[in-house]
């Protein structure tokens, strides 16, 4: 924070750039947690919201909402428990990469949500994005759709799930964020957290899965899932953001997503050839694209949405 106070837009880069890092390392949790993906999801939200809630009361965000508050939060929150389950079952089978970059996806649903519902302008910069986005993403899977494995594909599909579920808890998050006067930081993001891993926690007792945690590097996984991925790098982005330029934002915020995939090769040992980068390549070319408005759209819209994006990953 005191690096955005003495130097703004070179402290707030510095700062998006850590944020951006540290959630890059999520499917690196989920996938050392040796825990089921639902179980996995329940923890990150339980967690995040623990180290939410003192957050929340330190800034002094608590307050009495309006009933109609929240009911869009628990809204907020079933969107995100489904993307979350969606997510996470996604990593289970295709690993932490590719799930990452397939959920990034939703920049195009929302943009054509934004076209059909919202008026919003068709730019020819978000047409040329999608065929290279598809492009990239048959790069990245294989040349042989025939040949991938039964489990691969189920993967692939959940990880556009993912997408299409963080598509309506983005916009009932941004509806739940539409007054300027009732923003908050944290408290939001706590209601919502909280709600999720009500819904997740109730899965899990009607489908009898275990809420034990098996061992301390589960813990410490789940742990770190919970503080940097769902407080400390959200906490981050939110506090930069304001300070740099919508493009500039959108691009840093892509080194998500590609770390993601490259930690999944280091860690995970994905195979992974100069096609298959190509395809990465090109995957995050059409997403930047995707996110970036052109001059004449809303600077600050983008920043909103943005900013949501990252609660997530």
């Amino acid at each position: 924070m005191s690096m955005i106070c003495s130097n703004p837009k070179r402290g707030a880069i510095a700062i998006l750039i850590v944020g951006a890092v540290l959630i890059s390392f999520s499917g690196v949790w989920v996938e050392t947690a040796h825990v089921p993906p639902t179980v996995s999801a329940f923890y990150r939200l339980f967690f995040g919201c623990l180290f939410l809630i003192p957050a929340s009361i330190i800034r002094r965000e608590f307050a009495v909402k309006s009933l109609k508050k929240y009911l869009i939060a628990t809204l907020s929150g079933l969107f995100f428990a489904l993307d979350l389950y969606c997510w996470h079952k996604s990593i289970h089978y295709i690993g932490p990469g590719l799930a990452t970059i397939l959920g990034n996806f939703q920049v195009f649903g929302l943009t054509l949500v934004g076209i059909l519902f919202f008026r919003e302008k068709l730019r020819i910069v978000f047409v040329l994005s999608l065929p290279l986005a598809m492009l990239g993403l048959y790069l990245i899977i294989g040349i042989n759709w025939d040949i991938l494995g039964s489990e691969y594909k189920t993967g692939i599909y959940y990880g556009l799930a993912t997408a299409a579920c963080y598509i309506g808890y983005l916009l009932t998050l941004r509806q739940l964020q539409s007054d300027r006067k009732d923003a908050s930081h944290f408290f939001y993001m706590m209601l919502v957290s909280a709600t999720a891993a009500l819904f997740l926690g109730g899965f899990m007792v009607i489908k009898d899965y275990s809420f034990a945690i098996p061992d301390t590097q589960s813990l410490l996984s789940l742990g770190a899932l919970g503080f940097f991925s769902q407080f400390a790098g959200w906490v981050m982005i939110a506090n930069a953001m304001p300070h740099i330029q919508a493009s500039r934002t959108g691009l840093i915020l892509l080194l998500q997503p590609a770390l993601a995939f490259v930690w999944d090769v280091l860690f995970f040992a994905r195979p992974t050839d100069l096609i298959n980068w190509a395809g990465v390549l090109l995957t995050m070319s059409a997403i930047y694209m995707g996110m970036v408005k052109n001059e004449s759209g809303s600077e600050d819209e983008h920043k909103k949405l943005a900013r949501q994006r990252i609660d997530k990953d």
